[in-house]
């Protein structure tokens, strides 16, 4: 959040927030906040319909605090308002947070749909090539049984056969006893 906007919340001006945060430099790291830059804020400005640029002195860039930041600042500029306006701004930057967590999950949905549609795809071609299996297997196991039913059909006839009179100069083993 820029300063001009944390000073609004906290109800003071944005020339005494910034002495605020000036005189305790040491409770503001790079983490809780920064100055833009020229270019930084060039852009952002760009992007208000009304900018502030004519309150705000030119060389004076502003400074951009975030939520640690925002939150120092409460214990700095000591009063009620402080207090209630830190509680909201916590608030605040709890439901951004939120949003940006949830603004990628329709990117998280869309990417475990393909994932979901390759694995249906992958399980149907496994399912595939076990119908082919099964099939390949059936047609194995009917010729397996044709076989043995013709063996078995040839056996019998053997058995006729051998119970025939012999045609040709052999005599049965029967008529020689």
């Amino acid at each position: 959040m820029l300063d001009r906007d944390i000073a609004a919340f906290y109800g003071v001006e944005t020339k005494r927030l910034n002495e605020k945060v000036k005189r305790n430099a040491r409770r503001f790291p790079n983490d809780f906040m920064f100055q833009l830059t020229e270019q930084e804020w060039s852009l952002i400005s760009s992007q208000f319909v009304m900018t502030s640029r004519m309150k705000r002195p030119k060389k004076s860039l502003p400074y951009a605090f975030t939520e640690l930041g925002a939150l120092m600042l409460s214990s700095v500029l000591r009063s009620p308002v402080a207090d209630e306006t830190s509680i909201k701004i916590t608030r605040a930057f709890v439901a951004m947070r939120q949003m940006l967590t949830f603004s990628t999950l329709p990117e998280k949905v869309v990417t475990l749909a393909q994932e979901l549609y390759k694995l249906k795809e992958e399980v149907n071609e496994i399912l595939a090539d076990q119908n082919d299996i099964n099939e390949s297997t059936r047609a194995q196991l009917d010729a397996i049984s044709t076989a043995l039913a013709e063996l078995q059909a040839s056996r019998s006839q053997d058995a006729t056969l051998k119970n025939r009179r012999p045609i040709g100069f052999i005599q049965p083993k029967e008529d020689e006893e």
